[in-house]
């Protein structure tokens, strides 16, 4: 039974496919109701100014198939292809690859807050104003490189197709990047992009999702990149259990207490760099040892530890002392603003709640989160339908049900790893802002230390910081600089014409 209705969800997935393979030739008409073909497009023209050029470039929303391994379609996924006109040649165009994170969410944040040539509508540091929109993204980085922007399943507009395949296929660490692996092959073939310089880009889960694709692309799809970028990287399944866990917060803690002023004069006073530069060294040389004594830990030492961690960090020493030394995060974004009657945010401690009372250990909400669903969503929707012409009545999942997700055996970290030692000229480029409580930058810093375990990489890596959150391109300054940055990236990472990829020995550099 189950491979009969199989057998006839490919034959109707076939002939989805084959009927509109006219229709792709030319504009699509408007696509309505809530479900989307398998497999379709809808292209529309576009011109942005960037660095004082006019680029003329093509936009293609639509949908691609995900395969079986028996060849029927299981599921399609929506995606937003921006290609730059007037190029016959692509391939010396780099072709960059994004996926967001969640795991549940789509590729809207990246799409229209980052790299793509429009960004939404808000103020210069990031919160939401109205009209609600889109306008000019004069930083993306279009100009260089094309763009693909995947949703994965239950994100976005993708959905699966096949009802009786198992969701488990699709949501888990390895079985994500296993799917979604197969889609790229799919779609890199039928845009004729094998010989482009090829480029993934991941926010939050995102940067788990193209750790683990870097090295599965090469394994089972024979697809070597030039460059994999983490834009505020999770821990990638890089263990850093115990005390490292426990301790690395402290430099995020000291740079949201720096940003709110509550520091001590002293510390306040300083630059917030070399701030973080002191308070970095003391969380390696003795916050770190501290914890690993626990109980064992005499008490004169646990009251000098408990002094630091409350000066850099804008919490009482009582509250140091009664957490063993240890502030939770989610103490800690109640807390530290709890006499002023604020709370900070997660993912940006740059944003501030009010709770419903001032007592508790946690938040209520999200504050930054909050702020860019009220901003994001309504530029999405109306973007995808009133500028890119891709009519539906299909909900736009910001956030789609994707649970539960498989976590075990995450070890997308060390195939990265595996896939830069394998791959001579694999570089890998951290983004991060410091005011991000999720995915901190000293844990970013932390899982670089990891992969270039060797040492021998280093000349490859390259991590930038930014005065900002999670999403640090929302602030204006830094959308420039990453964008910016990111272009140098491209430019580093792809070889000379003709250049041999290969490890060079010593002597033969000379």
């Amino acid at each position: 039974m189950i491979k009969n209705t199989r057998y006839a969800l490919f034959v109707m997935s076939f002939l989805l496919t084959m009927g509109l393979t006219v229709a792709q030739e030319k504009e699509m008409p408007k696509i309505q109701g809530r479900h989307l073909p398998v497999d379709t497009m809808v292209t529309t023209q576009h011109e942005v100014t960037i660095k004082g050029e006019e680029i003329s470039y093509t936009a293609i929303a639509g949908t691609h198939p995900v395969y079986a391994d028996d060849g029927h379609v299981t599921a399609s996924l929506f995606s937003v292809y921006y290609k730059r006109n007037g190029i016959d040649d692509r391939s010396s165009r780099p072709l960059m690859i994004s996926f967001n994170g969640g795991p549940g969410t789509g590729s809207v944040w990246m799409n229209i807050g980052f790299t793509g040539p429009k960004r939404l509508k808000i103020d210069d540091e990031g919160f939401p104003v109205e009209p609600y929109g889109v306008t000019d993204n004069p930083h993306s980085v279009i100009d260089m490189a094309d763009i693909v922007y995947v949703c994965p399943v239950n994100t976005g507009f993708s959905r699966i197709i096949d009802q009786e395949v198992d969701e488990s296929k699709f949501f888990g660490v390895n079985a994500d990047v296993r799917y979604l692996s197969g889609w790229i092959n799919t779609f890199v073939s039928r845009h004729n992009r094998w010989k482009s310089p090829k480029f993934l880009i991941g926010e939050s889960y995102g940067t788990t999702r193209v750790s683990g694709l870097a090295k599965v692309l090469q394994q089972r799809q024979w697809m070597y990149l030039d460059g994999v970028i983490l834009v505020s990287p999770t821990d990638l399944g890089i263990d850093r259990s115990g005390p490292v866990k426990d301790a690395s917060l402290l430099p995020y803690y000291a740079a949201t207490a720096w940003y709110h002023k509550a520091l001590p004069a002293k510390l306040q006073q300083k630059k917030l760099k070399d701030l973080l530069k002191q308070v970095e060294a003391f969380t390696i040389e003795d916050y770190i040892p501290a914890l690993v004594r626990g109980g064992s830990l005499n008490e004169a030492r646990a009251e000098e530890i408990a002094e630091k961690v409350a000066m850099y960090s804008g919490i009482s020493k009582r509250e140091v002392l009664n957490h063993n030394l240890i502030i939770p995060r989610n103490f800690y974004w109640k807390d530290l603003l709890r006499e002023r009657g604020y709370t900070v945010g997660r993912l940006d401690s740059r944003y501030i709640g009010v709770d419903k009372q001032i007592a508790g250990t946690r938040p209520d909400y999200n504050a930054e989160l909050n702020s860019w669903l009220h901003s994001f969503t309504p530029a999405i929707n109306y973007y995808l339908r009133e500028e890119l012409n891709f009519h539906t009545d299909l909900k736009y999942q910001m956030f789609g049900d994707v649970w539960p997700w498989e976590r075990d055996r995450n070890n997308t970290g060390r195939q990265l790893q595996e896939a830069m030692l394998s791959n001579p000229n694999l570089h890998l480029m951290v983004l991060s802002g410091y005011y991000d409580g999720a995915c901190d930058y000293f844990n970013a810093k932390y899982s670089i230390w990891q992969i270039n375990q060797n040492g021998r990489l280093g000349d490859r890596i390259e991590w930038h910081g930014y005065k900002s959150g999670h999403m640090m391109y929302l602030r204006e300054e830094d959308n420039k600089a990453a964008n910016n940055a990111i272009r140098e990236f491209i430019k580093t990472a792809i070889p000379d014409q003709g250049e041999s990829i290969r490890y060079h020995l010593p002597e033969e550099r000379f």
